[in-house]
């Protein structure tokens, strides 16, 4: 195993890079936690804090930026202008003994989205917005972890759960022009507000604080010292719709599969403040049925993440990582943020 630390982070990257892809590419936080923290082994209670910001403000097209004035009309393909996120997600995890562990997600999101809307006039301008907010509980991820596979207990399997816990929805079968007065279907979907192109119209299936999908999680991660100060590690995720509750006929919706992997160095020379890069990665599949945007829902992103992680207290941590979108081939009109910010705290008991 020592011997080999690099052959082996390349067999699971390729592993997790090479699956299908999940909706909008970039709203969602990518940067490893795990990672930041490192995989510990030790038992008992761990709670977690994090809070994520990410501010979609620049309009892309496949590789590259353009401006508003350069979009071309498609058909059913909506414009959007700019999304604003936070995530605060509250983290619970118990480790039995250093081989299992398991983790619950909740997280709580606030977002702020604007957009030009479907088959928006040209030349695209302010008038033509409107403007809609989400806040609520979001999707909760259960997690289980076993790193047992090996004597040194530094590679690990995952499997878990993302359930339909925040409100999700849109317009029902018979409401064919989407206005909140003539039907819905889902739990409290999010509305635009009564001025601007949308009208009173439903947000984006995929923009609401959840999605009505139940998915199947699976994953794998290693890490390894690669030499005296320096640690490396590799993880990758899979995540599937396998029960949707918006499966009505002409109302349905299914997220696209995703796949995800991270890849980083930790710098060990003094453990209470540790330097990181992190890549991340994130492969999506376009969304289905009649409430999904199907144009501009799939797409591939890459950033680079530096960071630190510090020890404040004996069992406590902090870190800190800015996140910079170096690659991106993304379907349809989609929004990518110039940067992501996240901090967190971690205390073991």
């Amino acid at each position: 195993m020592k011997k080999n630390p690099l052959r082996i982070l390349a067999l699971l990257a390729s592993v997790f890079l090479s699956g299908q892809a999940i909706a909008c590419a970039s709203c969602g936080c990518t940067l490893s936690a795990d990672g930041a923290l490192g995989y510990s082994t030790t038992g008992g209670w761990n709670i977690s804090l994090d809070d994520s910001y990410i501010d979609q403000s620049q309009l892309y097209t496949g590789s590259g930026r353009i401006a508003p004035a350069q979009v071309q009309t498609v058909p059913d393909q909506e414009v959007e202008n700019r999304t604003v996120n936070r995530y605060l997600t509250l983290g619970l995890g118990y480790n039995f003994n250093a081989d299992w562990n398991i983790k619950l997600a909740l997280p709580y999101i606030d977002r702020s989205h604007s957009t030009y809307g479907d088959n928006a006039t040209l030349p695209l301008n302010d008038a033509q917005l409107s403007s809609a907010g989400v806040t609520g509980i979001g999707d909760v991820k259960l997690m289980a972890s076993y790193q047992g596979l090996l004597p040194t207990a530094n590679l690990g399997i995952q499997v878990g759960l993302k359930l339909p816990t925040g409100n999700y929805g849109g317009p029902s079968a018979a409401n064919t022009t989407g206005r909140v007065d003539q039907g819905v279907v889902g739990r409290h979907p999010a509305q635009f507000g009564p001025d601007g192109n949308a009208g009173s119209t439903y947000l984006d299936t995929s923009l609401n604080a959840g999605n009505g999908s139940t998915d199947l999680i699976l994953g794998s991660y290693y890490y390894q010292a690669v030499s005296q100060n320096l640690d490396a590690f590799v993880n990758g995720q899979l995540q599937v719709s396998v029960l949707q509750q918006l499966h009505q006929s002409g109302a349905d919706y299914r997220p696209g599969n995703q796949v995800s992997a991270s890849m980083g160095l930790r710098y060990m020379a003094d453990p209470s403040v540790i330097p990181q890069l992190q890549i991340n990665l994130v492969n999506k599949a376009s969304d289905s049925g009649a409430l999904a945007d199907t144009t501009g829902t799939a797409g591939t992103l890459v950033y680079f993440s530096p960071g630190l992680t510090m020890t404040v207290q004996a069992q406590t941590q902090i870190y800190g990582f800015i996140q910079l979108p170096v690659l991106a081939n993304l379907s349809g009109y989609q929004l990518v943020p110039r940067y992501t910010a996240s901090l967190g705290i971690s205390h073991h008991f």
